[in-house]
């Protein structure tokens, strides 16, 4: 008789991938997944490297993975109400759960104002460390640190851009505590995260460029080794604060050196999702917006806005500065255009960056107030 590998399809859900996702990056039909979940067949011994990356563990977690064993204990939500009553008692199935409500809630931050996620995410932030203090076993335990870190970088993402980018204290105590969970679990590519979420703070909030640019360039030294992808994103802010400090050789460097490392990602990287293809002429807009290249800017800005449909607050941030680069070419009505567009992604999302943006750009349009357009 077969039986389940329960932390087979609990790992998967873990790190956020459905059948069919990881299917699709084994190159395999989604009923072979089914099979090895179900612990009727098992991966070829060449396929389990690949399988080891996408799942984010070693060859020996991989191996314990595909160990078939009969069920333990209860499954999925029963399992979480189970580790909430018996905190001491926490599973795989109940992490897994746990990880699939924050993945849903991250998920909408890009779609809705986050003043209405906070109290979700406080939620979650509040079962995971208290499930985290109580647990005692190895891997489970390992689990929910992780996802408490990453439920604290969240946290501190919502406040900071909640607050329109001015409670900076709160926002940095919550990357600070990812920091300090990350580094317990030497995770560099957490402590990386949470180390860039606080460049940001540096850079757009407290304008504190060089504080900005030394923790973005920690950020990358840090997660050069384990993940392209971060490495790469937080170049492109190295490249941004160079640019804000006004030079044009070292912001140019950076976005070469960044271009390069998001070559290198791959479905293996834990902080794959972290980056999009629209990310390198969102920055590199930005950067040649803060050196006066304002044409060179507009290009790189308006194609990158056509490509964010589904990502409305970072949308709305492209297009308060594709706003800025064609005012100051004194292409008013370009200008206006992208304005309104801008404002009406903000009216849905509230995203802090883009009106802050936003409400720059129209003081900068204050000298055309009386062109019935502008008013």
């Amino acid at each position: 008789m077969a039986h389940h590998r329960n932390g087979l399809a609990a790992r998967r859900r873990m790190v956020g991938l459905t059948q069919e996702t990881l299917a699709e990056q084994m190159q395999v039909d989604r009923s072979t997944i089914t099979r090895w979940e179900s612990g009727r067949t098992a991966p070829q011994p060449w396929m389990r490297p690949r399988l080891a990356r996408l799942l984010r563990v070693n060859a020996e977690g991989l191996n314990d993975l595909l160990t078939a064993r009969a069920s333990q204990g209860p499954q999925g939500q029963d399992a979480l109400d189970y580790a909430l009553l018996h905190p001491d008692r926490v599973n795989l199935p109940a992490v897994a759960t746990l990880r699939t409500r924050f993945d849903d809630c991250t998920s909408r931050y890009d779609r809705v104002p986050s003043a209405g996620l906070i109290a979700e995410a406080a939620a979650h932030l509040n079962i995971i460390s208290r499930l985290a203090a109580g647990s005692s076993r190895g891997r489970v335990q390992r689990e929910l640190h992780a996802l408490h870190a990453d439920a604290c970088t969240l946290m501190g993402q919502l406040i900071w851009d909640a607050s329109q980018r001015r409670d900076h204290t709160t926002a940095k105590k919550y990357y600070e505590r990812s920091a300090g969970l990350a580094r317990h679990l030497r995770d560099t590519t957490l402590e990386a995260h949470a180390l860039l979420r606080t460049c940001y703070v540096a850079l757009y909030g407290a304008q504190d460029v060089q504080g900005g640019l030394a923790l973005a360039e920690r950020a990358a030294d840090i997660a050069a080794r384990t993940s392209p992808a971060l490495s790469g994103l937080a170049l492109l802010h190295v490249a941004e604060a160079h640019a804000m400090l006004g030079s044009t050789p070292a912001c140019e460097r950076a976005l070469f050196t960044a271009e390069r490392r998001l070559d290198h990602v791959d479905s293996g990287d834990a902080a794959a999702d972290l980056v999009s293809p629209t990310q390198l002429g969102r920055i590199a807009g930005s950067c040649y917006l803060s050196l006066g290249d304002h044409r060179r800017a507009e290009t790189l800005l308006a194609g990158t806005a056509e490509k964010l449909r589904d990502r409305r607050k970072s949308r709305a941030i492209v297009l308060g500065n594709l706003t800025l680069a064609r005012i100051r070419q004194r292409d008013v009505e370009a200008g206006v255009a992208s304005l309104t567009e801008a404002i009406a992604e903000l009216e849905t999302t509230r995203g802090g960056g883009g009106m802050n943006i936003v409400f720059g750009a129209a003081r900068e349009l204050r000298p055309w107030r009386q062109e019935p357009l502008v008013a």
